[in-house]
């Protein structure tokens, strides 16, 4: 089997707790999969938004766009853990110093 022809895996599920929304992200954030991230993270009301990143494998300047949304849409109260790809993507992106951003 040819594992080049294996469409990568991506997948985002959210947990309410309260008032308070976790969404875990795994595989590649790209172009294709940015706005299910996006929209996964407003399926339910929340004052506090934990984006768990820690399992991407690729995240790509749509990933960025739709995580800067999310950024202003919950001012104050994001929170990213990033994966250290992501980490790196932001730190080139000049988002690196964010205070949503989870440090090292």
């Amino acid at each position: 089997m040819d594992q080049g022809s294996v469409p990568p895996v991506f997948s985002a599920t959210a947990e309410a707790d309260g008032d308070r929304l976790r969404v875990v992200v795994t595989g590649e954030v790209d172009m294709a999969t940015a706005d299910t991230m996006y929209q996964t993270a407003l399926r339910a009301p929340a004052a506090h938004l934990t984006l768990d990143l820690r399992g991407v494998t690729f995240f790509d300047s749509a990933a960025i766009q739709a995580l800067v949304r999310l950024a202003q849409r919950f001012a104050g109260t994001l929170t990213v853990l990033p994966s250290r790809q992501v980490r790196r993507v932001l730190e080139i992106s000049g988002l690196g110093d964010q205070d949503w951003l989870v440090p090292a």
